[in-house]
């Protein structure tokens, strides 16, 4: 039986929350900050390239969202090589000290599919560098393991293209990548409802990372609530074990001695 409250770790950093949200697409910082409260989320990732983190003399995220209360996870969110992507986390880690940080490296505009040789190579590099990359990737189990092996502390396979709001699209290959991992696996890419991420709780993942999903809804705040909930009844689902599926129907109540 599963104790609570069920945490995970990633780089020897401990968490409760297993929802990650993201920082672009709200109408402006306060209703990112809502939303963040309402979801429960411990970890904000930030797009080091869009969001104002170092230039006192614009409008900040972190007069809205405290560092200090959460954990910032800067992002390569809009590099399409490994050398823009590794010097965009020098820069975050001058700017704000940060060391566990989220890669991306896109092969191009239209898919956002990561390109996984040169996602790789920046994984390589990051990790001898000091980096704790957490590492967007295609949902292959085969890609996955080589990125565990150059150093990434957790593996995010995407459910579905970026912002698509599609769902899981492959839940073979996403199971196969959290039964070979030994580091955390989080979906990260596509949810666009609380049900898909329950799905991927269900599948085993530790977390799920989403930002469109709650941004675009009509209500974002709502949203972001029941995105917590979804997270968590899907984690209780995966470790409570689920039924076997038959074929055929099994009667709740036996038929044997029947009146």
């Amino acid at each position: 039986m599963t104790s609570f409250p069920d945490t995970w770790t990633v780089a020897g950093r401990t968490f409760t929350s297993r929802l990650i949200v993201g920082t672009g697409k709200y109408k402006d910082f306060a209703q990112n900050a809502a939303a963040l409260e309402a979801s429960g989320a411990e970890i904000i990732t930030v797009a080091v390239r869009r969001v104002n983190v170092s230039d006192p003399t614009a409008p900040m995220l972190t007069d809205f969202i405290d560092p200090k209360k959460y954990t910032y996870l800067p992002n390569t969110a809009g590099c399409f090589d490994a050398d823009s992507a590794i010097r965009t986390l020098r820069l975050a880690r001058e700017a704000g000290g940060w060391d566990l940080v989220k890669l991306e490296v896109l092969g191009e505009a239209k898919t956002l599919y990561p390109d996984m040789r040169e996602t790789l190579k920046a994984t390589e590099v990051l990790a001898k560098e000091g980096f704790l990359p957490m590492v967007y990737c295609v949902d292959d189990p085969i890609a996955a393991k080589q990125l565990e092996d150059a150093g990434a502390v957790a593996v995010m396979p995407l459910g579905a293209p970026i912002g698509s709001g599609l769902g899981i699209q492959n839940r073979v290959t996403i199971r196969l990548i959290v039964e070979g991992a030994k580091v955390p696996v989080l979906v990260d890419a596509g949810v666009g409802t609380a049900s898909d991420a329950a799905v991927a709780m269900e599948l085993g993942c530790d977390g799920v990372l989403m930002n469109t999903a709650i941004a675009e809804a009509k209500d974002p705040i709502r949203m972001a609530r029941a995105m917590k909930l979804a997270v968590q009844a899907g984690r209780d689902a995966y470790c409570a074990g689920r039924m076997a599926t038959r074929k055929y129907a099994d009667p709740s109540s036996p038929l044997a001695g029947l009146i």
